[in-house]
């Protein structure tokens, strides 16, 4: 087992799927963590290398446990993406902060933000050990402003950007690269494409394949230029 270990929370049908495929073809062993054991199963048999867990990160002592099950399985991961969201599709924050239920902003602070510490808390000291690794969280613009009808949700990826960036500065000189991938767009994926934007042009959405390119580029960049913020949106995208 000599090939590095990538380990991906929050594997769906999009993203997590993309960064699943493009790293294993860049020849890392992927750990992906899942709630939805026939997801896991099915891309077991599609993505080379890989290895499902079924994990619900929002249990946090599930997490951890998985994790250390990955570590003795597979090895101790030198790729950390946190990919799992709460509070888009589950409708969990496209509602008015007067008119949804207060708790799901702490059900979706949980899995955008406190999963993330549990997460590096459970991975960072292999990396600082081995002096390299990195740990990339994928976001988006909610991160970077409150708008209605998102007051349960962009507080918790604000958060999200802000605790990743506190773990890159403390992180970064131990020789553990932490970056924050912020995705500018509607993602194309078998469930937001048909709820959200069904008659969109394909040149509107951004692609799995190619948010999961640049996670892999970030993840190996030189670390005389690493990279923190790093955004990505489709060349139509207004902003």
């Amino acid at each position: 087992m000599s090939e590095p270990v990538c380990l991906i929370a929050g594997v769906g049908p999009g993203t997590g799927r993309a960064c699943a495929k493009r790293f294993s073809s860049g020849g890392y062993r992927v750990a992906m963590l899942a709630r939805d054991q026939d997801r896991l199963t099915a891309l077991e048999s599609e993505v080379e290398g890989s290895k499902g867990f079924q994990c619900d990160v929002a249990d946090l002592e599930g997490l951890v446990a998985t994790v250390e099950r990955v570590t003795k399985e597979m090895g101790a991961p030198s790729v950390v993406i946190h990919n799992a969201v709460s509070g888009i599709l589950d409708g969990g924050g496209a509602a008015t902060f007067l008119e949804s239920d207060p708790a799901r902003l702490e059900g979706n602070f949980r899995i955008n933000t406190t999963s993330l510490l549990y997460l590096a808390r459970a991975t960072a000291p292999a990396m600082i050990e081995a002096g390299n690794g990195a740990i990339i969280v994928t976001g988006n613009t909610a991160a970077t402003r409150g708008v209605p009808k998102f007051a349960y949700f962009a507080p918790t990826k604000a958060a999200q950007r802000i605790l990743a960036e506190s773990m890159a500065r403390e992180l970064g000189p131990k020789g553990v690269h932490v970056a924050y991938v912020l995705v500018d767009a509607a993602i194309d994926t078998p469930r937001t494409r048909p709820t959200f934007w069904a008659d969109a042009p394909d040149e509107f959405f951004c692609k799995p394949s190619a948010i999961a390119d640049e996670i892999y580029h970030v993840a190996h960049q030189d670390r005389s230029a690493w990279s923190f913020l790093v955004e990505v949106r489709p060349d139509r995208e207004n902003w």
